[in-house]
């Protein structure tokens, strides 16, 4: 039985792309780029929070939340768009188009909700101090992550009941909530109205109130110190804090506003082209990069995360034996007690403890008199200690059971 020819060109023309082949490649590889630096850096904020869990705060929670919505977007969904981009047209069609559009409205969703959070306690926090012993438990903040999620599950599972749709973006290279449903029926306007006004503006609207707030809280807080000449370490730690959480929102928020503007016009137009195919894919490319900047304005406001990510990167250079330092003395006529030192150094290097876990040493000729041949006959173990350079009197070579004399000063 022939094929529809009508419903084939519609299916080719919703699915495949708007775009030349030149700006699909452009597209792919900008959505892989930022695929690539979403997961290195929210992956070392997990790694890192993970090392440090005993030590977390509740409200810090948020922040873990944030970077998984983060990670789990860019490995989940994002590579279905970059292969997309690369093959020039919408792979999978409408079963992928439905998994893209649910998974990437989901995890917007929790983004802007854990954004909204976070602004929303730190303002508390920062004007109501009375309140955090009860609202930053971390019982409360795991019970907000958890309500974070249903809600935004449970609402962008509408559309799979008939209350709204999931469709291509008009650049045909990506899907999401069909704005356009709005003249659809009554519904689809309810789903799409409600969409912007509860899940849009009123949570930008709290994250803008909420940080001027703190910022002028912050800033009056300073100039009174300031005018009374009190230099306070706690006024420059909070104030740090703040402009971390402050880049954070408005880092969400300058990048999703062109999306959410464009989505926005959309509605209001039937015509089903009103605008570019260009002019959907920067914004929407644009509001992809949220998934970056977090991880970086966590490592310059945070000491904390300077001094973990600087432990973590030491102590994996040290276990790929970067720093391994082997020492071996020939033993023909020039020695008669062959000695073989090896120093490796493992985990963070303190600032005033430079000894070395004990290491085994092993004779490799046979020796010639008896009482070497009792020596040698156990394996002797012996405390090492670093050398940074130079030889030092007090740094001595000992093993057990063994006389001093038996043994030869050695420069590294």
């Amino acid at each position: 039985m022939p094929l529809n020819s009508s419903d084939d060109n519609r299916t080719i023309s919703v699915f495949s792309s708007k775009l030349t082949p030149a700006a699909d490649i452009c597209v792919g590889l900008a959505i892989l780029f930022v695929v690539l630096l979403s997961v290195l850096g929210n992956g070392l904020v997990l790694v890192i929070c993970y090392r440090r869990r005993k030590k977390m705060v509740g409200s810090e929670l948020l922040c873990i939340n944030l970077a998984v919505v983060d990670f789990l977007c860019c490995i989940c969904f994002y590579p279905l768009s970059i292969l997309s981009s690369f093959h020039h047209v919408w792979l999978g069609e409408n079963i992928t188009c439905v998994y893209y559009g649910l998974g990437c409205y989901i995890f917007g969703l929790c983004g802007m909700f854990t954004i909204t959070a976070i602004s929303i306690i730190r303002y508390m926090k920062t004007c109501y101090s009375l309140a955090n012993t009860v609202w930053l438990k971390g019982a409360n903040i795991r019970l907000m992550c958890c309500v974070i999620w249903l809600v935004s599950v449970v609402w962008s599972s509408f559309p799979l009941f008939g209350w709204g749709e999931y469709v291509p973006e008009p650049y045909g290279l990506s899907c999401t909530i069909a704005w356009r449903g709005y003249h659809t029926s009554a519904k689809d306007a309810f789903y799409v109205i409600c969409s912007f006004a509860g899940f849009t503006l009123v949570p930008v609207l709290l994250i803008v109130m909420s940080q001027g707030r703190i910022l002028y809280k912050v800033s009056r807080f300073s100039y009174s110190l300031s005018a009374r000449g009190i230099s306070n370490n706690l006024r420059h730690a909070e104030k740090r804090i703040s402009m971390m959480f402050f880049c954070i929102s408005l880092g969400f928020v300058i990048a999703w506003a062109p999306y959410a503007v464009v989505s926005f016009l959309f509605i209001f137009h039937k015509e089903p082209r009103y605008m570019a195919p260009e002019g959907f894919v920067l914004p929407a490319l644009f509001a992809k990069s949220s998934h970056i900047y977090n991880p970086f304005i966590y490592f310059y406001f945070n000491k904390t995360f300077q001094r973990e990510l600087r432990c973590l990167l030491l102590s994996s250079y040290h276990k790929l034996g970067g720093n391994r330092v082997g020492v071996h003395i020939s033993t023909g006529h020039q020695a008669p007690h062959p000695i073989h030192i090896q120093l490796q150094e493992r985990g963070c290097v303190q600032k005033k403890n430079f000894g070395l876990p004990p290491d085994r040493t092993h004779s490799r000729n046979k020796p010639k008199s008896k009482a070497s041949h009792t020596s040698s006959s156990r394996v002797p173990v012996r405390q090492v200690f670093a050398c940074w350079g130079s030889t030092s009197k007090n740094t001595p070579a000992v093993m057990d059971n063994q006389p001093a004399k038996d043994y030869q000063p050695v420069s590294i």
